[in-house]
């Protein structure tokens, strides 16, 4: 069993292959992160390198991989991650690599699982900070927006926001209505609650208007999503009769010990990925289904995320108990 250092890295440079034993592997589950580290720079496909005048060009080293794999004769390439590494392990899948999937994302969007394995963990981080800017905005009267990770998928922002009794909750999925927002605010000034939580995930946006970047896309990467809720905070200011404080929760979402939920999908999704290994059965990807592990294949796992439905039981839960959802 060898381990990839930095995801694909491992792979790409040399000498970045560990051997994994039993004993290297012990006492991971309570840790976060990664034993071997992440990266989601390491595209194989489109590389970061160094050219003329040190002016950055993305490059296909993908055979390079493949070399290397069949250097070390690995029977199966075991790919950990989101809908990005699935991608990249069905085009290796196409090249002729046996590959396995194992579906990890706190973003839970990957197609073809009802749950990946990292979402609970912040999920409960997110929950926990709406918590504890409860006090503080009841304390100074304040609107505290909370602005959260998911990217395109609003899965975090929606439970977590139904969890942490927020008063708003904004999606990427259903564009908001900025007068909504205010008349719920106001609404609640009315009431005598002179105080109101905001939960916006990073990929939302106002109608007719467009998402927040900090930066572009490039090829064979996707654009780096952030200040949603700074914005949101500058279109009710002055509209308003409240301060407006902005929290990014940000990476805290992606640390710290993970939840008893995950270590066990992940332990369980491991062994069904070591059993598909011992049978020699690639091209799939371990999924749970009806609280059942079960495998796919990989090709359902990618090309259509899986995103909040807006006219789905969720959302409206969210609007049966009072909460805002911009539309």
């Amino acid at each position: 069993m060898l381990g990839s250092e930095d995801g694909f890295e491992g792979l790409i440079q040399p000498n970045r292959l560990v051997k994994l034993t039993p004993a290297s592997v012990q006492g991971t589950l309570p840790k976060g992160g990664s034993i071997l580290g992440c990266s989601n720079r390491a595209n194989p496909f489109a590389y970061p390198t160094r050219g003329a005048r040190n002016k950055e060009k993305l490059v296909d080293v993908s055979a390079d991989v493949v070399r290397r794999l069949e250097d070390h004769a690995v029977d199966c390439l075991v790919l950990v991650g989101g809908d990005g590494t699935m991608a990249m392990g069905k085009r290796f899948l196409d090249l002729g690599v046996p590959v396995i999937g194992v579906p990890k994302t706190i973003d839970n969007d990957l197609a073809a699982t009802e749950l990946t394995f990292g979402f609970d963990t912040a999920l409960g981080t997110a929950t926990w900070a709406i918590d504890a800017l409860h006090s503080t905005a009841e304390a100074h009267d304040r609107v505290m927006i909370v602005e959260l990770m998911g990217r395109y998928a609003g899965w975090i922002s929606l439970c977590a926001g139904i969890a942490g009794g927020a008063d708003v909750i904004l999606i990427p999925e259903i564009p908001y209505d900025l007068r909504r927002v205010i008349h719920k605010i106001q609404d609640r000034l009315a009431a005598g609650r002179r105080f109101s939580i905001i939960v916006i995930g990073e990929g939302a946006l106002p109608k007719g208007g467009r998402r927040s970047h900090i930066t572009r896309a490039k090829r064979g990467h996707l654009p780096r999503l952030g200040g949603a809720g700074e914005r949101l905070a500058r279109s009710l200011e002055g509209k308003i009769p409240c301060e407006i404080r902005t929290t990014v929760l940000g990476h805290l979402q992606r640390g710290g010990s993970p939840s008893a939920l995950d270590r066990l999908l992940g332990t369980r999704f491991g062994v069904m990925a070591a059993r598909l290994c011992e049978r020699g059965r690639t091209g799939d990807m371990v999924a749970l289904r009806a609280q059942e592990i079960v495998t796919v294949p990989l090709e359902e796992a990618i090309g259509k995320p899986k995103l909040v439905p807006p006219d789905g039981e969720l959302v409206a839960t969210a609007r049966a108990v009072g909460i805002e959802v911009g539309a």
